[in-house]
């Protein structure tokens, strides 16, 4: 039944659409910042750009390939990483070193942009040594303008935001990029609160609450509120359980989805991996590994779907949306094949090289 309704709001909403569709992120911002409109439609966020299919690694984290291939695939948001190179370019890199995800060796921070340029991304466990260079900020950021929107995971200081969001706003794509940060008390609330107000308005920010610190609903629509948040990003800690939530956790109640739908904001869920932690870690047992490796999308997606969940962040992008379209919790967008082909006319795949250092 909830197929057969998707489908027939979908028709209706695509008549209305095609005459007045923008640019695809325009299209995914309106889905974004009108999340009562869409509860029906669960957006997928790419982690770390993306990368996996079918639990083999296919790109490397973090890299223009897999953010191309994110596009491609529909993701209506990627997840990067923030740090910055030794003379102080921002650099898309997940780890303060550079021996797991290039074929260098030492910090980040100790090399400058020029020498950076001569490292090249390998795809993780492959071994597989890309054409790829380590990107910068600004190169990531002018792929997915008009495309997709930018969640940025700031791996530096706070006060680095300032940079980040000066650049986006730059580039015209301020609307676009999304930072966050962990909250658990109103201390904490009130101290980033102060920080963004630094930054300017304009910029969108989203909330981080873990269920190892944060139970009170209460406090989750105060940082709604506080922040004017489009989205929560909700950690349900697994932390030793054998056996996986069958409830979503605190996070995932009938008290914060009203508060979600009072604020007219996103519950946002992560399913994707984390290195040597069981499967779900962040999600209460019900994460990729469950969906994907095991073959339960059902037990993964459309469960967090079926609590509140409008936005799933993934390292399986292409197995998320697949399922959840065929499932009747995605709404096609009105430019859905252009944006495909857009992006995949781009290339995606890197060469084999040589590695250096």
């Amino acid at each position: 039944m909830r197929a057969v309704l998707a489908g027939a709001l979908s028709l209706l909403l695509g008549l209305g659409l095609e005459a007045q569709a923008g640019s695809r992120s325009e299209q995914i911002l309106e889905r974004f910042g009108n999340a009562n409109q869409w509860r029906d439609h669960v957006m997928v966020v790419a982690h770390r750009a993306g990368g996996l299919q079918d639990g083999k690694r296919r790109f490397a984290e973090n890299s223009l390939a897999a953010l191309r291939d994110a596009i491609a695939a529909g993701a209506e948001m990627v997840e990067i990483d923030i740090r910055r190179s030794r003379d102080g370019e921002l650099v898309v890199m997940h780890d303060s070193w550079l021996d797991r995800t290039t074929n260098c060796k030492g910090e980040v921070v100790a090399r400058t942009m020029d020498e950076l340029r001569q490292c090249r991304l390998v795809v993780e466990g492959t071994g597989e040594v890309t054409s790829e260079p380590v990107p910068t900020l600004r190169e990531l950021l002018a792929v997915a303008k008009d495309r997709i929107l930018v969640n940025l995971d700031n791996k530096l200081e706070t006060a680095d935001l300032v940079d980040m969001v000066a650049l986006g706003r730059a580039m015209g794509m301020e609307a676009q990029v999304v930072v966050k940060a962990n909250l658990w008390n109103a201390e904490r609330l009130a101290t980033v609160k102060a920080t963004m107000a630094r930054l300017g308005g304009g910029i969108q920010f989203m909330p981080i609450m873990a269920d190892d610190a944060v139970r009170d609903p209460a406090f989750v629509e105060a940082a709604g509120k506080a922040f004017a948040a489009r989205a929560v990003e909700m950690i349900a800690w697994r932390g030793d359980a054998e056996k996986m939530t069958d409830n979503g956790g605190p996070l995932f109640s009938a008290r914060v989805r009203a508060a979600a739908v009072r604020g007219n904001w996103h519950i946002w869920v992560d399913t994707h991996a984390i290195v040597n932690k069981p499967g779900g870690y962040l999600a209460g047992g019900r994460g990729d590994e469950l969906a994907v490796a095991a073959g339960f999308p059902g037990e993964v997606f459309g469960f967090w779907a079926d609590r509140g969940a409008t936005m799933i962040q993934t390292d399986e992008p292409r197995a998320a949306i697949d399922w959840l379209a065929a499932n009747g919790y995605r709404v096609p967008y009105a430019d859905a094949n252009e944006a495909v082909a857009s992006a995949a006319g781009q290339g995606t795949a890197g060469v084999p090289v040589q590695p250096t250092n």
